[in-house]
């Protein structure tokens, strides 16, 4: 993996980031894809450079020079309280490597630098809801199942 560099992604980075995101979504949800994908492109592009000024930490990965793989950190602050130590938790999301770069290690070396980030910047706690492919990594990587989380869905399905 000499050729792999995983890096927090930067400004400049939005456009790959975009593009990745529309391959992502489009690779998940098949040929049937409700938006244009280069206003898709566009607009995500806007999103990601606002995020990435605020509560997002995005990290990339590229082999040989280009972008191939992603995974999304927002972070969620937490009330204060005199028993904590951490103002702070992480939301893991879109996560992605390309098709072609699977099977090298990316995906555990991005979950790696999420994880040295958090421990670096004191958060409490990762979380994310992992797809059912994605899931065996997740927990290999050392996320498990709280007994305690609830969720109620109001997104309609």
């Amino acid at each position: 993996m000499s050729d792999v560099v995983i890096r927090r992604a930067e400004f400049a980075d939005a456009p790959a980031l975009a593009a990745m995101r529309w391959r992502f979504k489009a690779e998940e949800g098949g040929d049937e894809v409700p938006q244009n994908e280069e206003e898709f492109v566009a607009e995500c592009e806007g999103w990601l450079r606002a995020r990435m000024a605020g509560p997002w930490r995005v990290w990339l990965a590229e082999v040989g020079g280009r972008p191939c793989g992603h995974v999304f950190v927002c972070l969620v602050e937490k009330v204060p309280s005199p028993y904590q130590d951490s103002e702070a938790l992480g939301y893991v999301t879109n996560f992605y490597v390309t098709p072609e770069q699977r099977n090298r290690g990316l995906g555990r070396a991005l979950l790696e630098e999420v994880t040295r980030y958090a421990h670096a910047h004191r958060l409490d706690t990762l979380i994310v809801w992992p797809s059912e492919r994605s899931a065996p990594l997740y927990r290999r990587c050392g996320f498990d199942g709280p007994g305690e989380l609830l969720e109620q869905p109001v997104a309609p399905s």
